[in-house]
């Protein structure tokens, strides 16, 4: 079920993101000729101007081999999506380039049980018990750590949602869906959802008009995912004051960097049940009991 589920997901994500691209293209190349015009007529002479730069790029030419390869690969979707969705190919394609992954889940999941108690037979008796602890304590937060961020995805896909749909964004589910699944990777769903809003809504909108809110709504839901809703369902889940979650992003991403901040909650989730363990050791013992 597990796996039916991960694949209903990128289905789901195929079938989501090829219509809306493909439309969006389409609408871009309609357009295309008034915009050519105005990068011959506005742009161009701004940066002859400013820097100099003298070129006349020869623009009849340019539309004409854009339309020319267009027509070539306007219909590729549209060919290829019937193929994938009928008779299974987009499973069999999906096993065929990511197969390792796939085969390794599916035994983990089938023999995780056997796993662990290998492992617990290997470990010295002496030590068997705090390590037993330590290690359901551990299972215990990341999976609160793994519910809280579901919980994240959940809401700022609503959030994401309502906002494109309340400035009138005609793509307003798909790409607020895309923003709010993608959240749990730091910052990644905020560039996603806001290139493809941006597109969107320059394409729909046709001036700065129709932009301005849509990176309005983005700026809103950045703030609200990584200063309340993060430290308040997945901090209060783990165990870590909203404080410590922000500051547990900044200072794994100034020293780590993109995976810094990527694996900062969950790492921080094992420290704090070491140290808690360490705490309740030191407490029970004589050196504190003197």
């Amino acid at each position: 079920m597990v796996m039916l589920m991960f694949i209903g997901l990128v289905v789901a994500l195929i079938l989501v993101m090829v219509p809306l691209f493909e439309k969006e293209a389409s609408r871009l190349i309609e357009t295309l000729p008034s915009y050519l015009e105005i990068i011959k007529n506005q742009i161009v002479p701004w940066f002859e101007i400013h820097f100099g730069i003298n070129f006349q790029p020869d623009m009849s030419v340019l539309k004409s081999g854009i339309s020319a390869h267009w027509q070539n690969a306007s219909g590729v979707a549209a060919k290829i999506l019937p193929s994938l969705t009928s008779g299974g190919m987009i499973v069999v394609e999906f096993f065929i380039n990511l197969l390792l992954v796939p085969v390794v889940l599916f035994y983990l999941l089938r023999d995780w049980n056997l796993i662990v108690e290998q492992i617990d037979a290997m470990i010295p008796r002496y030590w068997h018990s705090s390590i037993s602890i330590l290690a359901r304590e551990t299972d215990q937060i990341l999976a609160e750590f793994l519910r809280g961020q579901l919980s994240v995805i959940l809401i700022m896909s609503i959030c994401y949602i309502s906002g494109l749909w309340i400035i009138g964004l005609e793509f307003a589910l798909p790409i607020g869906l895309i923003a709010g699944i993608l959240v749990f990777v730091p910052y990644l769903g905020m560039i996603v959802g806001l290139t493809l809003a941006t597109f969107a809504a320059f394409m729909q909108f046709q001036g700065w008009a129709g932009i301005i809110p849509v990176w309005i709504v983005f700026a809103i839901g950045q703030l609200l995912e990584g200063m309340v809703i993060t430290p308040w369902l997945v901090g209060e889940r783990i165990g870590l004051h909203p404080v410590m979650v922000i500051f547990a992003l900044l200072a794994f991403g100034q020293l780590f960097g993109f995976f810094g901040i990527l694996l900062a909650l969950p790492i921080s989730a094992v420290i704090l049940v070491w140290l808690r363990y360490i705490q309740r050791s030191y407490l029970e013992s004589n050196l504190y009991k003197l």
